[in-house]
């Protein structure tokens, strides 16, 4: 069982796997036994959270190559999205806005850039990967417990438009329109590279496999003798605790405050910041999402957290096959509600 919330590094449990043996009645030499699949697991650092991969595989040593390479597919994508390394392909891109021309980007820069587009446009702009400017100085206010001076609110807010990310989706090119502008893949580069290491794996002859990228988890065919993977959705302060889903071929994540929050001028402010206001999310509140891949739960569990449970549930059921459950606290007491399609068990 793994337990699951965005930014909390958490290492999976071993599941009960049943053996597949073959019985005879007729006498003779014994009956061949067919190997039961060995679980693999490891942890490693990576984009500055804890990563587990988990891997049914036939044998240890075709498991470790497995895990090994979908490590090495996280590391790659790391030093094309990271926000943080200048050397980055998207921090790059980030550096030459306003672009004087359009610029050709890699094949998973594109990835991310076209869903983040889409996802945009379905939020309502609740999710916006330009949101980067307004990051910077939300961070800069958890740290100090100062909410930002509004000269800086504005000048950030003025770089900030997810418009202003032109995509010419014939020649692969984006322009950055805008002067000042960063992106933030904060809300979907996780979810996509989650993705692309169960595809990795797969490559690899792993049928059943789970990537939990520090709470963002995508898994794939259920482990041996299980009905699926056992997802842990883990709760905020006062909700009840240990609801379990049951998932395979899907993706979960949980957005809100229940672990990095900050509180400034009595009110409690989420890390996840609101693009039309500038602000962290007001909490506490939550939302989990459950997707059929791990880059639309991420960007939508940003979206949702941003929009709430008043407004989130329109926003979810424009996404086919993603469900939704908000966990909010109004005083002391805790509400919770789901979208259509989540999981009764």
């Amino acid at each position: 069982m793994t337990a699951v919330y965005r930014g909390l590094g958490l290492a999976a449990a071993a599941l009960a796997c049943a053996g597949c043996g073959r019985d005879t009645t007729v006498p003779g030499p014994p009956a061949a036994v067919d190997a039961a699949p060995v679980r693999v697991a490891a942890t490693r650092p990576l984009m500055g959270v804890a990563w587990t991969i988990t891997v049914y595989a036939r044998d240890p040593e075709s498991g470790e190559q497995a895990v090994a390479a979908g490590f090495a597919e996280a590391e790659r994508l790391e030093r094309i999205l990271s926000d943080y390394n200048p050397e980055s392909e998207l921090s790059q891109l980030s550096a030459a806005a306003p672009t004087r021309e359009p610029i050709r980007v890699s094949d998973d820069l594109w990835a991310v850039l076209d869903r983040a587009d889409e996802i945009r446009g379905l939020t309502d702009g609740a999710f916006d990967i330009t949101v980067g400017p307004l990051t910077t100085l939300w961070r800069q206010s958890r740290r100090s417990g100062y909410l930002p001076r509004q000269d800086k609110l504005v000048a950030a807010r003025s770089a900030v438009d997810g418009a202003a990310v032109l995509l010419d989706r014939e020649a692969r090119t984006a322009s950055l329109t805008r002067p000042g502008m960063r992106l933030d893949p904060g809300g979907i580069g996780m979810g996509y590279a989650a993705d692309r290491v169960l595809t990795v794996l797969a490559g690899h002859g792993i049928a059943s496999a789970m990537v939990d990228a520090s709470g963002d988890v995508a898994v794939s065919a259920a482990p041996p003798g299980a009905d699926g993977w056992r997802i842990e959705v883990a709760p905020m302060p006062g909700d009840r605790a240990g609801q379990v889903v049951v998932l395979e071929n899907a993706a979960i994540t949980t957005s809100g405050d229940a672990r990095q929050f900050v509180e400034i001028e009595g009110r409690r402010w989420s890390h996840i910041v609101d693009p039309r206001t500038g602000l962290g999310v007001a909490g506490p509140a939550a939302v989990t999402v459950i997707a059929p891949d791990c880059t639309t739960a991420d960007a939508v569990a940003t979206a949702a957290s941003v929009l709430g449970h008043e407004r989130g549930p329109a926003m979810i059921a424009k996404f086919p096959g993603v469900s939704a459950r908000f966990v909010w606290r109004d005083g002391e007491a805790v509400s919770d509600s789901v979208t259509p399609g989540w999981p009764d068990r």
